[in-house]
């Protein structure tokens, strides 16, 4: 019999690639997609009006930084997202674990959480200027609300999934519930309840930026607002790249946390 040769760009479902591979094919979607938006605004297909060129856009950021302190703009808006995300992990991340750890409490708070998870954000935000004004806690509020209930639900889910059967390998141990939660559930769960985290963190981006939308006078949701007013697509462009490349930044520090923290996970 012939061995089986590796093939590094077999396409089959699940089949990985190596991962400097994966970073090639990245970046090339990038460009490909850099030179589509470059061809139909330097091509004149598209008004200047509505979709500003990569050019411009650049130009554009560069007035944002130089004349109009965009820096902080972005550090106001950084500062209402992990402050609101914090927040909801303090009271969620513990919560979950209760819910998904005792079927009891479970039973009282899921149809609660359940509940408050469909109610969108943004629905909350008249309410929240009435109670807090239109200063930071709203907007942390804001967030706060948008990942809450979400983690609630999924970290209980995860949790409640621990396997059963090393469960009842520590109680014939002696093991206590104490103990059972600490030594068994939280180390098996760790790795997953991580990445719920760095996903809901993505969802926090978006709370914010609806958050500033209204009643703000800073940050980058403030300023696609003024930008829109104007009709200048370069700014709005580079607002939601900048969201973007700061997005991806945390997302890639959360993943090289996580490898760090729970490298048994990758085993």
């Amino acid at each position: 019999m012939k061995p089986t040769q590796h093939k590094i760009f077999e396409f089959r479902p699940l089949q990985p690639i190596h991962p400097r591979f994966k970073w090639i094919f990245g970046l090339l979607f990038f460009i490909a997609f850099i030179a589509g938006w470059a061809i139909f605004t330097f091509g004149g297909f598209v008004s200047p009006t509505f979709l500003a060129s990569p050019l411009a856009m650049l130009e554009e950021g560069y007035l944002l930084f130089t004349e109009y302190n965009f820096i902080h703009d972005i550090g106001m808006t950084v500062m209402r997202v992990l402050v609101g995300f914090i927040l909801a992990c303090l009271i969620a991340v513990p919560l979950g674990i209760a819910m998904g750890a005792f079927k009891m409490i479970e039973a009282i708070m899921e149809p609660f959480v359940s509940f408050c998870r469909y109610l969108p954000a943004s629905a909350f935000i008249p309410l929240l200027i009435l109670w807090a004004g239109v200063d930071e806690t709203q907007k942390i509020l804001v967030i706060f609300i948008g990942s809450v209930f979400q983690i609630i639900l999924m970290v209980s889910v995860i949790v409640g999934n621990s396997r059963k059967d090393l469960v009842e390998a520590a109680y014939t141990l002696g093991a206590r519930n104490k103990g059972i939660v600490r030594r068994v559930i939280l180390p098996g769960s760790a790795p997953e309840v991580a990445e719920i985290l760095r996903l809901v963190l993505g969802w926090a981006w978006t709370y914010v930026i609806v958050a500033e939308l209204i009643g703000a006078s800073s940050g980058i949701g403030h300023m696609i607002t003024n930008s829109q007013s104007l009709l200048n697509t370069g700014q709005i462009i580079f607002g939601i790249i900048t969201i973007g490349i700061i997005g991806l930044i945390s997302d890639f520090a959360f993943k090289a946390a996580n490898r760090r923290l729970f490298a048994w996970s990758n085993l």
